[in-house]
């Protein structure tokens, strides 16, 4: 592709990463559409983490004694995803849930930004779910309403995906749930007297499942049917076996964050941040002198389009949440977003002396700089992901963070660099 073409792009990007990074502006004319009011900045609010926006941090560890080894993760998903619904009911945004295994121990590690209340937070999260069938009751003259009937959770055993045939209407994935010897009892009964009417689900008095009854069903085995995606069947058998695999929460931790402390974190990472940027600029524009300037050009369009992808996701992923931790490996990442560059120029000045012209060095330096550049990008993203995968909540999203400044920055080095020192060069 020309480079002409190539840097229409690269500007269009970097226009498209300032409109997004720019924040709201008081006096900014606002758009109106439709008679509702748009404003033209500030879309896509930076996701702040617990540690920066302040709130309540819950450290929960589960007791698996009666647990079954192989149900041990089971019930720690399914204790994950009660917990995460109570959570978006509550109304909290920018919530995070999540698991946490070391050695036997397994956790939940819950964070709420905005939450000042501690206590009121773990009596959110700690209570046991509550599991429990319901049929329908009223008649087309009068509002129908679903009632208990007495089979809940404990009489459940277990709930998982089955797959039923090629064709028909019990094609597709199901939940095939199997109940104790007195749940089966129970569910004889209940089944026969609700044949051709549904028999709802409830879950912390939420409804997950409304199946129609077609037969008794005696024994204690039936299946779920209906028009469910693979994920759909996941997470419906997810939910029956947390009131199934019921297990004993306790808060081990508790703690909250004041938002002035997560205002001034902000404050000395933004100082860190700039003197870093600052550092990295005038030691490139020093060594290298105009193709210094370059990279340095680079370097702000890099800082653009990262902090544009934490922001949108590229509108596929969801938004990062920034934390502390996550400003670290950004920080650092700026630093990396160079090294390709110094190679790059090493390299060019290497076949400079060896007698090529400019316009030759510059294509030589950066193919024969790509595997250096390649291999050490590699290492670092192994780290991340390795990162990523075996550490708490503040180390993902250092890695998270350093995985996108990784990437961006091989960008940065081989096509934004590349196109300014082609079109200078001629």
């Amino acid at each position: 592709m020309r480079p002409r073409i190539v840097l229409w792009i690269i500007l269009s990007l970097t226009i498209l990463a300032l409109w997004i990074d720019l924040p709201p502006i008081k006096q900014m004319p606002v758009l109106k559409i439709l008679g509702k009011k748009v404003d033209l900045l500030g879309i896509f609010p930076l996701k702040l983490g617990l540690d920066l926006q302040g709130g309540t941090e819950l450290i929960l560890e589960t007791q698996m004694d009666k647990i079954d080894l192989k149900n041990r993760d089971s019930a720690l998903e399914s204790a994950k995803n009660v917990i995460e619904r109570r959570v978006n009911l509550y109304g909290v945004s920018e919530a995070l849930v999540q698991t946490s295994k070391l050695g036997n121990q397994r956790r939940i590690i819950v964070e709420l930004p905005g939450i000042k209340d501690a206590s009121a937070a773990a009596g959110l999260v700690g209570k046991t779910a509550e599991l429990d069938f319901r049929e329908q009751v009223g008649t087309s003259s009068a509002e129908m309403l679903f009632v208990p009937t007495g089979l809940t959770g404990a009489d459940l055993k277990s709930a998982q995906v089955t797959f039923g045939g090629s064709q028909g209407a019990r094609s597709g994935p199901q939940v095939a749930i199997e109940f104790t010897s007195e749940g089966s009892k129970k569910f004889a009964e209940i089944t026969g007297r609700n044949v051709n009417k549904p028999l709802a689900i409830f879950l912390d008095n939420v409804p997950v499942s409304a199946p129609n009854v077609e037969q008794e069903i005696s024994g204690g085995n039936a299946v779920i049917t209906g028009q469910f995606s693979l994920e759909e069947a996941k997470n419906l058998a997810i939910e029956l076996n947390a009131g199934a695999l019921p297990v004993p929460i306790k808060i081990i931790e508790q703690h909250s964050i004041g938002p002035t402390l997560g205002q001034q974190s902000i404050n000395k990472s933004l100082i860190a941040g700039i003197i870093g940027l600052l550092v990295v600029v005038l030691y490139m524009a020093f060594m290298y002198g105009f193709w210094g300037l370059v990279a340095d050009g680079a370097l702000i369009i890099y800082t653009l389009l990262v902090l544009a992808v934490f922001k949108t996701g590229l509108f596929i992923l969801p938004p990062v949440t920034l934390t502390l931790a996550g400003i670290a490996g950004f920080i650092l990442s700026i630093g990396m977003a160079v090294d390709a560059n110094i190679l790059i120029f090493e390299r060019i000045k290497e076949e400079i002396r060896w007698g090529k012209n400019k316009k030759t060095a510059l294509e030589l330096g950066f193919k024969r700089a790509w595997s250096s550049i390649w291999g050490s990008n590699v290492s670092s993203l192994m780290t991340a992901v390795i990162l990523y995968g075996m550490g708490t909540s503040l180390i993902k999203g250092f890695a998270v963070t350093l995985v996108i400044g990784v990437l961006v920055s091989m960008f940065s080095a081989i096509v934004v660099t590349r196109t300014f020192l082609r079109l200078f060069t001629k």
